[in-house]
């Protein structure tokens, strides 16, 4: 039996969305991946349809790697409305109660403190986390809530940058699972006023450059160019893309001979010289030092295959 057609091109790298307000992750997701004519993609961490901001789309063989964008730190812009909270904590909601402002500038200033650092979060009703086999966000709109766990954050910065009226901004560098949504509700009772988010932009995941960052539309007119001629001809496209490994970059990489490498592809623990004494590294191969996936240090030293880049002709 003959394997079936592949859809797309096998494109392997990460793209730097710059989603737009009112798009669900998963509809700006499927777009960049007809336009990159791409067989495979998937993002890294979704974002609110309320969200502006960064959205790293893996193409291909870059999913593998995705999963470490999920672990990473990421920055935030905020603005909150105060003297209402909703059942979302953001403007999406339906407002459930209004309060005075009356909190002074001091006030304001040890509430802030009070989340800089290593906290402990209760996650939101109105997210993707799962209890029982459930999105929590599909108990919420059920109207019913059921137990969750604090988790431990870090809030790396906290930066206030204006309060006019009812209005405060932040911008927020915090650890991989916080909820800014939750933080903002969080900070709203401590003020005694309420408060939900009405603006939220992603400014950073990882180390990724804010400058590589691009619209759909932008996008879109770069694709228009590409495929304008009777044959398409990619390479504008293509050179959009971040390396496929990007979101491993902070891990350390260990590279094998041919040789070697060959048993590696094949799943099997290696001998290497110069390798860390554990924990997870890059795997790549030969003088050009072509990414062949990831490992981890077993304890007798040899490098263990976690997860293998599939390699296509031409």
């Amino acid at each position: 039996m003959s394997r079936p057609r592949r859809r797309g091109r096998d494109v392997h790298g990460v793209f730097l969305l710059d989603k737009h307000q009112g798009a669900s992750s998963n509809d700006v997701l499927q777009k960049v991946k007809r336009l990159f004519n791409a067989n495979k993609a998937g993002h890294t961490g979704a974002l609110d349809p309320l969200a502006t901001g960064m959205l790293p789309v893996c193409l291909g063989e870059a999913t593998k790697f995705s999963q470490y964008l999920l672990d990473s730190d990421k920055r935030y812009r905020v603005i909150a409305r105060l003297g209402e909270r909703t059942d979302t904590s953001d403007a999406d909601g339906n407002i459930v109660e209004t309060r005075p402002v009356t909190f002074s500038q001091p006030e304001l200033d040890a509430a802030l403190e009070s989340f800089r650092g290593d906290t402990m979060q209760v996650p939101t009703m109105f997210s993707a986390l799962k209890y029982q086999g459930r999105k929590l966000y599909e108990y919420a709109r059920e109207g019913v809530t059921v137990p969750r766990e604090a988790r431990p954050i870090t809030v790396f910065e906290l930066q206030f940058i204006r309060h006019e009226g009812d209005e405060l901004e932040l911008e927020i560098h915090v650890s991989k699972g916080t909820y800014i949504r939750t933080i903002i509700d969080d900070l709203g009772e401590k003020l005694g006023c309420g408060a939900h988010v009405i603006m939220l932009r992603r400014l950073q995941v990882a180390r990724y450059p804010i400058a590589r960052m691009m619209t759909l539309e932008q996008l879109q007119a770069v694709a228009a160019e590409a495929t304008a001629a009777e044959t398409p001809d990619y390479s504008a496209l293509d050179a959009l893309l971040l390396p496929m490994d990007s979101p491993a970059e902070d891990f350390p990489v260990v590279n094998l001979p041919v040789t070697v490498a060959a048993s590696f592809k094949q799943g099997m623990p290696v001998q290497a010289a110069d390798t860390p004494a554990a924990g997870l590294v890059r795997v790549t191969e030969g003088e050009a030092q072509k990414i062949i996936g990831m490992a981890e240090i077993a304890a007798d030293g040899r490098v263990a295959p976690r997860r293998l880049v599939v390699e296509f002709p031409g």
